[in-house]
């Protein structure tokens, strides 16, 4: 954890659903009393924003944990107190007082609050050896932070995202209304208004893999008007990406040099003069939206600083189809509380050349809905079978021959992609369903079918799962997976 975050930044609040909504519950359950808990988050900072991540919740039972107080109308017992901070303290995650007022969409401490925070607050920084500590109120639809960090700097909560089938924001009042769109949007903000248009504007993505599916992401994206891109892959533009990569010219992949008929070498020389997949994104999405801010990264998914790029970030698209990214990706998900989605197309034929099986897939992934390693997409064989070089995988038969590569057709990547970019629009507008979660969407074309599956989570997943062990929500008090060092 980050031991002296930066009070100059907003700091920001994230909360799986399923916290907010048993947090909901108990303070306001009906009866317009105060009720008290405790939240204990971890912390992540980036460019933009400090990022408190709930973790757990202790609920405050009335009576016992949360009394009448002697200078407040009710307040948290010291021995409940004292056992959450000593916990946050042990565990690396910052401890969070919270209690409600009986209000709507405006809330604010009251004098009484912030007295008992000056008093009390730098005894806990003191039990918490300087880690951050802090208060959150909250209305119905409304929250205010008081945060504290060490040497008695303090910062406001900015907002609170909640982390669900659609995204829920909370600010302390509402929001000053939006400012009409930009005319090209003007069928879309028919649909989702004015404010929708000003959060995709707003919004920071990663693409990770710009063949096939994240060529037509970039490109959905940015005529969606997303505002900031964040793209990661490291391969150049060939031949055989001309029929899937939108935009791709001749003279993208140099052509003349890359011809299957010419020696080997030559054609490494013409690999190293093409475009890189990511400058031809870049171009695409520029083209599109002129006013899109666009940082590339040239480099494996892996390599060391990509993670402070993506964990900045409010979805993540992986169109990365191996084991390595994989796992990243869904680590970056349940550890910084990023919802993300996977998709992918296959094409396999059988030993006399009929295909066997085509299908493209969508597989929303969130903190709140298991994950691939519960649900079987992350194949373990096939991940130390990445960590070996090349060399080793030939010799031990992992590869018969690096030139076969597998089928691959632009309108199964277009199916994947565009459910995907659909699923993001109306998560990030508000304007989902209320399904708790979304299945993962199998479509095989030849067979005219639509499978869905819902997915599963394991109880004591390390990677979802609130097990002692486990990832979720410990942002920068927790390595990364399989990161480059």
């Amino acid at each position: 954890m980050a031991q002296r975050p930066s009070v100059n930044k907003p700091w920001r609040l994230l909360m799986p659903a399923t916290l907010y909504e048993r947090l909901n519950a108990h303070l306001f359950p009906g009866d317009l009393e105060e009720h008290g808990a405790v939240i204990l988050a971890g912390i992540a900072e980036t460019p933009r924003d400090v990022r408190l991540l709930a973790r757990e919740l202790h609920v405050a039972e009335d009576g016992r944990d949360y009394v009448s107080g002697t200078r407040s109308h009710r307040m948290l017992r010291a021995e409940f107190i004292d056992r959450q901070v000593v916990r946050a303290r042990d565990h690396g995650l910052t401890y969070l007082a919270v209690h409600n007022h009986p209000s709507t969409d405006h809330v604010a401490f009251s004098e009484i609050d912030l007295r008992s925070h000056k008093l009390g607050y730098p005894a806990l920084l003191d039990i918490t050896r300087g880690g951050p500590v802090g208060a959150l109120v909250f209305g119905e639809r409304a929250v205010a932070g008081d945060i504290w960090c060490s040497g008695k700097r303090r910062a406001d909560l900015s907002r609170a995202d909640v982390i669900g089938r659609s995204l829920l924001t909370l600010t302390s009042e509402p929001p000053p209304t939006s400012p009409a769109a930009d005319q090209r949007f003007d069928r879309q903000v028919r649909m989702f208004g004015h404010s929708g248009q000003a959060i995709l504007s707003q919004a920071r993505v990663a693409i990770i893999g710009l063949g096939g599916g994240g060529s037509i992401l970039a490109e959905l994206l940015a005529r969606l008007g997303v505002g900031c891109f964040v793209l990661v892959d490291s391969d150049r533009v060939d031949p055989t990406n001309l029929p899937r990569l939108i935009g791709a010219t001749r003279r993208d992949c140099a052509y003349s040099l890359q011809r299957a008929d010419l020696p080997r070498w030559l054609r490494r020389i013409g690999y190293r003069l093409a475009a890189r997949k990511v400058d031809l994104a870049r171009r695409n999405i520029l083209r599109a939206n002129r006013s899109a801010t666009v940082e590339v990264l040239a480099t494996d998914f892996a390599a060391p600083g990509v993670a402070s790029y993506v964990k900045d970030c409010d979805y993540i698209f992986l169109a990365a189809d191996t084991m390595r990214a994989r796992m990243i990706f869904n680590a970056l998900i349940h550890q910084y509380l990023i919802p993300g989605v996977q998709i992918g197309a296959k094409v396999t034929s059988d030993r006399e050349g009929r295909l066997a099986d085509v299908f493209a897939v969508s597989r929303p992934v969130t903190p709140v809905a298991g994950c691939l390693w519960c649900n079987g997409l992350i194949n373990a064989a096939r991940l130390q079978e990445e960590a070996l070089p090349d060399q080793e995988r030939q010799r031990q038969a992992y590869v018969d021959d690096p030139d076969i590569v597998a089928p691959s057709v632009i309108a199964l990547n277009a199916l994947a992609a565009s459910q995907a970019v659909s699923d993001f629009m109306f998560y990030m507008t508000g304007r989902a369903d209320n399904e708790r979660c979304l299945p993962y969407r199998r479509f095989e074309p030849v067979k005219a079918r639509l499978c869905r599956d819902h997915p599963s989570a394991a109880p004591n997943c390390i990677e979802c799962s609130l097990s002692p062990t486990s990832r979720l929500a410990m942002g920068d008090g927790f390595e990364l997976p399989g990161m480059a060092m």
